[in-house]
C-alpha cells in the first residue's frame, strides 16, 4: 500500500500557498516557505549528456534501460494489431514504422520466450498490458501503471507479449524495462516475481512557489517521508545502504522541482523522454536527451513551455566486474560459459506453455498467478 500521512493542521488554502504535496491525493505535511533568498546562478550539474534512443545506457548498478513507445492499432480476435504487417521482418522488427514494432513478436507484439540469469528486470508499464508467462508455471497480465519487478537469480525463462485487448479504439503500449544488476551472492537466487499494482505505487505530487505541479512515482527509493514499495529481498535494492531510486517525474509547463541529493558514492541518471525542454541546473537539454549528473548535490529541473518527463535512476555502485552475454549477467566468463551449458541442459524448468508467446484471454482484466497457485488482483 502507498505510505501516506496526513498534514498536521494545514488549511488546504495554506498547504497549497506554502508548496504543498499530496500523495495518493492525501495531503502531507509542509513547513511554511520562507522569504525568498537571493538566488545564486544556477550550478551545471550534468557530467555528461547523450541523446536517447529504444535503449539507454546506465551506470552500475543498472545494466541498461528498454522504453518501448508504440501507437498500436485496434486488436483482432486474436489480439494481435489490424494492420498489414508486409514489409515487416517478423520476428525482429525492431523497425518504428505505421507507429509500432512487432518487437520479436509474429501475431502478437512482444517477446515470445527467452532466458534470463543474473539480474531483475523491473517493467514498469505506464499505458497498455503485458501478458507474462514463465518457465515456473506463473503467469499475470499487468499495465496502466503497474509494475512488474522479477528477479532472475540462477535462472528462469519468460514471455512478455503485448496484447491489443480493444477491438474498437488503438492500444497504445508505453513501458520502461530497466535491467537491474545482481550482486555475485544473490545471482544464484531463486528466481521470483512480485507485482506493484497501480494502485499500490505512490506518487508525490508538489506545487513550487508560482503554483506549478510535479508528481513524483515512486517504484523504488524513498522521497521525504513516502518510500516506494519493499522491493523483493534478494534485490540489490533492498539493501538500505544501495540508495536505489526508480523515479518517474512529470512536471507541468514551467515547474521547478528540486531533487534531493543523493548518498555519497551513488550515481545518477537522468532520461528526459518527453518534452520540448528541460533545464537540469545550468544545462538546457532538448528532447530525448539522457545526462549523468552529480548525484551528490540538489538537482534543480524547471520544465519548458510543454510537460516535461523524466526517469531517474539513481543508486550505489555493486562494484563487481560484469560479464554479460545476452540475458545472462554473470561476474566471470567462466560463468558465463556454465550459465549457457545449464540453460541448454535444463532449460531453467522448461517450458509448460503449448505457445512460444502465449496471450491470456481479451477479458481477463489485471491479475497475477504465482507458482504457488495464489491469485493476485488490484485492490
Amino acid at each position: 500500500m502507498s505510505n501516506r500521512s496526513e498534514g498536521p493542521g494545514w488549511s488546504r488554502r495554506a498547504l497549497l500557498s506554502a508548496g504543498g504535496v499530496t500523495a495518493g491525493g492525501v495531503l502531507l505535511g509542509c513547513e511554511a516557505a520562507p522569504s525568498a533568498p537571493v538566488k545564486a546562478p544556477p550550478r551545471d550539474v550534468v557530467l555528461q549528456a547523450e541523446p536517447l534512443g529504444l535503449h539507454f545506457s546506465a551506470m552500475d548498478p543498472f545494466l541498461f534501460c528498454a522504453y518501448h513507445d508504440d501507437t498500436f492499432p485496434r486488436g483482432n480476435d486474436r489480439l494481435g494489431p489490424v494492420a498489414d504487417l508486409a514489409g515487416r521482418q517478423l520476428g525482429s522488427d525492431f523497425t518504428l514504422k505505421d507507429g509500432f514494432r512487432m518487437y520479436h513478436g509474429h501475431e502478437v507484439p512482444g517477446f515470445p520466450q527467452h532466458p534470463h540469469r543474473g539480474f531483475e528486470t523491473v517493467s514498469l508499464a505506464r499505458r497498455g498490458y503485458v501478458d507474462h508467462a514463465d518457465s515456473l508455471g506463473a503467469t499475470a497480465r499487468y499495465g496502466q501503471g503497474d509494475v512488474q519487478w522479477m528477479t532472475a537469480g540462477r535462472g528462469i525463462v519468460h514471455s512478455e507479449m503485448f496484447p491489443l485487448t480493444s477491438i474498437s479504439e488503438p492500444n497504445p503500449l508505453e513501458m520502461f524495462q530497466v535491467w537491474l544488476n545482481l550482486p555475485a551472492s544473490d545471482k544464484m537466487c531463486e528466481p521470483s516475481f512480485h507485482m506493484m499494482w497501480s494502485e499500490s505505487v505512490p506518487r508525490v505530487v508538489t506545487l513550487d512557489a508560482d503554483g506549478r505541479q510535479t508528481e513524483v512515482t515512486l517504484v523504488a527509493g524513498r522521497l521525504g517521508d513516502v518510500r516506494a514499495p519493499k522491493p523483493p529481498p534478494h534485490s540489490w535494492a533492498a539493501r538500505a545502504d544501495s540508495d536505489v531510486a526508480i523515479w518517474t517525474l512529470r512536471l507541468a509547463p514551467g515547474a521547478r522541482f528540486t531533487i534531493p541529493p543523493a548518498q555519497p558514492g551513488s550515481n545518477r541518471m537522468l532520461y528526459f523522454f518527453k518534452g520540448s525542454r528541460l533545464e537540469v541546473g545550468a544545462r538546457v537539454l532538448g528532447p530525448r536527451t539522457g545526462a549523468r549528473v552529480i548525484a551528490t548535490e540538489q538537482t534543480p529541473l524547471v520544465a519548458g513551455d510543454s510537460v516535461a518527463e523524466v526517469l531517474m535512476l539513481q543508486g550505489r555502485p555493486i562494484g563487481e566486474p560484469v560479464a554479460q552475454r545476452g540475458p545472462f549477467v554473470m561476474n566471470t566468463d567462466r560463468e558465463l560459459r556454465q550459465a549457457v551449458l545449464d540453460y541448454q541442459a535444463t532449460r531453467f524448468g522448461g517450458w509448460p506453455w503449448s505457445r512460444h508467446d502465449p496471450v491470456h484471454g481479451a477479458g481477463d482484466g489485471r491479475f497475477a498467478r504465482h507458482v504457488d497457485g495464489r491469485l493476485d488482483r488490484p485492490t
